[in-house]
């Protein structure tokens, strides 16, 4: 009995090696699918390597019946048409599909770039948005500390000069603050469930994401009629010209004290963000309608089928971009643009914000009175002055009449 127990325990200490080797191969070497009962079709193990992000074949049945071996016989009328067959051209949008209504998208009956969606828009467009937003926001501080605040380096005439009438006021002023609160509201939206939901819970984000769709959805219409508007009063006055290149060429005296380059009404940092503000927001607006009515306005159909043509995804490498999409898949392509040029264009304005109140003196009497200061015009917008001055609407203290000796 004693002989027959070492024997067994011997056996067991011999075998765990060769056992222990076996699981390590198995590991690291994954087994080839073997596709022999199911005709050539897709098994269980394509499933899990597809899901597992591996490369499988949309399509693993030969188009040769035959070559479905015994299963032949079961699918009877449908030869080597099976199930899986059809679930596969389903599954790649390549099913011959009839609908009654919807058009073309209609006809996508399971879409499944959701994960691809989501990993992207928590993961990179948050990451890099965030660190673009607030690298500005440093990167404008360093530049307060190291320039200061641009002065008025003139003495002042304490007059007046009339820069924006009542109405251009509120237009930039609606298209602003619908602009800080959409900025917000969105914000809240992306990144609420990493920064919120840690601190504060998840009803504390709940009631803050349901409010800032609420305000996200009608607070923007605000902002595009103030688009519409500001575009309306000043797309006149912000045509490049040759006077910008001269701007330009100093850094507008932005970077060194008592350089004043002429300009008129707008100068070229003013008319980046005019022209930065119009094209961004107006692709903002376009794909927000897209979003709020993604069965009437889909867009990125329609756009990929124009670059298609055009050869230009294929030349990049990207290959043909998809051209059937689902309402699904046009939302997510539209949020994640969406997002993007907001992060932008959100930048752009923090800048324009910064200039505009702390970065400059007098620049906020702008848009704050409409009112600035004479010798202010003089520095930073000497040609306007000089038309107003002209037609009369400023005071010329060079025509100013002289007592007679």
């Amino acid at each position: 009995m004693a002989r027959l127990l070492l024997t067994l325990v011997l056996s067991l200490i011999l075998a765990a090696p060769l056992t222990q080797g076996a699981a390590a191969q198995d590991a690291t070497e994954a087994p080839v699918s073997d596709r022999s009962a199911t005709g050539g079709a897709q098994t269980l193990e394509d499933i899990l390597a597809r899901q597992r992000g591996e490369e499988v074949p949309s399509r693993a049945r030969s188009d040769d019946p035959d070559s479905a071996g015994a299963m032949v016989g079961q699918l009877g009328s449908l030869g080597g048409a099976s199930d899986s067959d059809v679930w596969s051209a389903l599954r790649y949008g390549t099913a011959d599909v009839t609908v009654s209504s919807g058009g073309a998208p209609a006809r996508v009956l399971i879409q499944d770039r959701g994960m691809w969606w989501l990993e992207f828009r928590e993961g990179p467009l948050t990451k890099y948005g965030g660190w673009l937003l607030l690298g500005t926001i440093i990167a404008l501080a360093v530049f307060y500390v190291v320039r200061g605040r641009i002065r008025i380096d003139g003495k002042k005439t304490g007059r007046t000069v009339t820069r924006f009438g009542a109405v251009e006021r509120f237009a930039h002023w609606l298209m602003a603050g619908s602009f800080i609160l959409l900025g917000i509201t969105g914000l809240l939206v992306l990144m609420g469930r990493q920064f919120i939901i840690p601190v504060f819970g998840h009803e504390a984000f709940s009631t803050a994401a349901i409010a800032s769709k609420w305000i996200h959805n009608n607070v923007s219409w605000a902002f595009m009629l103030g688009l519409v508007l500001a575009f309306v009063f000043w797309v006149g006055h912000n045509i490049p010209n040759k006077t910008d290149l001269k701007w330009i060429a100093v850094g507008g005296g932005i970077f060194k004290k008592g350089v004043h380059p002429p300009a008129k009404k707008f100068n070229a940092g003013q008319k980046v963000i005019f022209w930065s503000v119009i094209i961004l927001g107006a692709s903002i607006s376009a794909s927000g309608l897209s979003l709020l009515f993604p069965f009437e306005l889909p867009m990125f159909a329609k756009t990929f089928n124009i670059l298609n043509d055009t050869g230009l995804p294929q030349t990049l490498g990207f290959g043909a971009l998809p051209s059937q999409l689902a309402p699904h898949e046009e939302m997510q392509y539209a949020q994640l643009w969406h997002a993007i040029v907001s992060f932008v264009l959100m930048a752009i304005i923090i800048a324009h914000i910064y200039i505009g109140s702390v970065g400059m003196e007098g620049a906020y009497d702008a848009m704050g009175s409409g009112e600035v200061e004479e010798q202010w015009a003089r520095e930073h917008h000497s040609l306007w002055l000089e038309e107003l001055q002209e037609k009369g609407k400023a005071a010329d203290p060079s025509k100013a009449a002289t007592p007679a000796e």
